[in-house]
């Protein structure tokens, strides 16, 4: 009989609506039939958010996780009390940025030391991280740093369409530069090993070109498509891997979500985010591919202008934890 899996959310942004959407989702009792949930977070501010969404969630404060009771209607929050309770809706904010941070690096030693299974993260701020003192990118990089991790990928999984990303956080020129066939290669390898772990025989992958029509032979762009993307594609297939592409982007989103493929591999941030957010903000998983721990996140940021309103939705997380529930590893009772 296996026990089910121990997953450690992290709260992210203070001032955001992840304190609100955690509160609406822990008010789903099928989130305790499917794992084990708590919160790294402040439970003052969780309290607030119980209010702001008129919760009947009791939040409990605790220091360890061996205090934890993992029980419907109580809201375990391993309390870092790193936030006052009267920390401003909708703002910018150091101390918060800051906070954000630790959650999530605390989260990361409990994966590491094999107290959790798996972290699913509410959205941080950007700004307000890099006003802490953290300058990264975003939640994917700071995951990569802390867990040693040189090779990983963002995967994005909305219903019918799954796309993982060769560049992310990057500036158009940056992103085309920095593709190359080995990283084309290892994003193809990642896609393949991350869906047949979740239960794909033989992933059918597609790869998007960079250029309009992938090139079209050469009529557009400077043939990046020869140079970048064939290569890994042609090894990829040597290895078996059930792999097409460079094939035109503006077609293949559309062809993947009527099911010719299990997954795109979009070459930059907006050429993968745009289709999955299209679908809706509130269906789409952001999931770190490449990680020694499950990683999965809400695809949405976090919506200062109707933080304290309760109206955020809680759908993403939803999704997100029952995304953490499959891929997390299975441990016997």
């Amino acid at each position: 009989m296996m026990t089910k899996p121990v997953i450690g959310i992290t709260m992210g942004d203070g001032a955001g609506v992840g304190p609100e959407i955690i509160m609406k989702a822990l008010g789903d009792k099928s989130v305790y039939d499917g794992c084990r949930p708590f919160v790294i977070g402040d439970a003052l501010i969780l309290e607030r958010a119980g209010r702001v969404v008129r919760s009947e969630l009791q939040v409990r404060s605790i220091s360890s996780l061996t205090e934890a009771k993992y029980e419907f209607g109580t809201v375990d929050c391993l309390d870092l009390k790193l936030l006052p309770a009267d920390l401003p809706f909708g703002q910018v904010s150091a101390e918060a940025g800051h906070a954000a941070f630790m959650y999530l690096k605390q989260a990361i030693e409990l994966a590491n030391e094999g107290q959790i299974d798996a972290i699913c993260t509410a959205p941080l701020n950007k700004e307000a991280l890099h006003k802490g003192g953290h300058i990264y990118p975003g939640h994917t990089e700071i995951l990569a740093e802390l867990t040693g991790t040189k090779d990983f990928a963002m995967m994005l999984s909305a219903p019918k369409l799954k796309v993982i990303h060769v560049t992310t956080h990057v500036g158009i020129i940056d992103a085309v530069s920095m593709i190359n066939p080995q990283r084309v290669y290892n994003v193809i390898r990642m896609a393949h090993e991350t869906l047949q772990k979740a239960g794909y025989a033989n992933p059918r992958i597609a790869v998007c070109g960079i250029n309009p029509h992938a090139g079209e032979n050469g009529l557009f762009g400077y043939g990046e498509e020869e140079e970048k993307i064939v290569p890994a594609v042609e090894r990829a297939k040597q290895e078996g891997m059930q792999v097409q592409g460079p094939l035109p982007a503006d077609t293949l989103f559309f062809r993947t979500t009527r099911g010719d493929f299990d997954i795109v591999v979009a070459m930059y941030h907006d050429q993968g985010h745009g289709p999955v957010k299209v679908l809706g903000l509130e269906a789409g998983v952001n999931i770190t591919v490449g990680l020694p721990i499950i990683r999965t996140s809400v695809d949405h940021g976090t919506a200062f202008d109707i933080a304290g309103k309760g109206i955020a939705d809680e759908q993403s997380i939803k999704e997100a934890l029952k995304q953490a529930i499959e891929l997390a590893p299975k441990r016997d009772m």
